[in-house]
């Protein structure tokens, strides 16, 4: 099994953590070797899916060399837990709950729980994250990244909410560890549509997004 080093060392390189919600374990399979294959391969499958648990330990198994999984959406440190037994890599809240942040650290888990002002985001930092989920962000835009790092530069930060292909350099650029991309990469047009190829280059242009806002 990947350690949590290699977990979050992986997720800062590449930059992008796709956030997928679907119905069945097949389409999130060749969801997850499409955007693979583009370059993205940590993906957080969201715990309001239906029967989430099972689909998330069935393509653990499948994928679990080439693909990291997570949970999404997981509220309470009882879910966390059931997640972590099922095949999940990383935990990633909306909420910050610091029972959620333990844990993960107790289980060796990266940890990614949501924030929105800085009094929080300094809670969850102070409470063991690893990254902190910045959402919902596309009410403030890459300026507020900026602006809340001036005075917490130590802080990682994953803006979520409203990023896309063309803003992803500018969330870079202000100072985002990486980023959370939920339909701007895994369209469900696309995915009904079975094109896998499509998939591919939306990854591919947000690992492109991610180096330029580096460079």
């Amino acid at each position: 099994m990947m350690s949590k080093g290699n977990v979050l060392d992986g997720m800062l390189e590449t930059g992008v953590v796709a956030i997928v919600r679907l119905d069945s374990s097949e389409n999130l399979v060749r969801v997850a070797e499409a955007i693979a294959e583009g370059g993205v391969r940590h993906i957080e499958f969201t715990m309001t899916t239906p029967g989430a648990l099972r689909t998330l330990e069935e393509v653990s198994g499948r994928l679990g060399g080439d693909v990291v999984f997570g949970a999404g959406t997981v509220l309470d440190s009882e879910s966390a837990r059931a997640a972590i037994l099922a095949g999940a890599r990383f935990i990633v809240a909306p909420n910050l709950n610091p029972d959620v942040i333990r844990l993960c650290n107790r289980y060796g888990v990266v940890s990614m729980p949501g924030a929105l002002t800085p009094t929080e985001i300094l809670q969850a930092w102070e409470a063991g994250a690893d990254v902190v989920k910045v959402f919902p962000c596309n009410m403030f835009g890459p300026g507020y990244l900026s602006a809340v790092l001036a005075p917490l530069p130590q802080v990682r930060l994953a803006p979520v909410g409203g990023v896309d292909a063309d803003n992803v350099s500018a969330y870079i650029r202000a100072g985002a560890a990486c980023v959370g991309v939920g339909s701007s990469l895994v369209s469900s047009r696309l995915v009904a549509g079975g094109d896998w190829a499509a998939l591919t280059e939306r990854a591919r242009a947000f690992v492109r997004g991610v180096q330029e806002g580096r460079a």
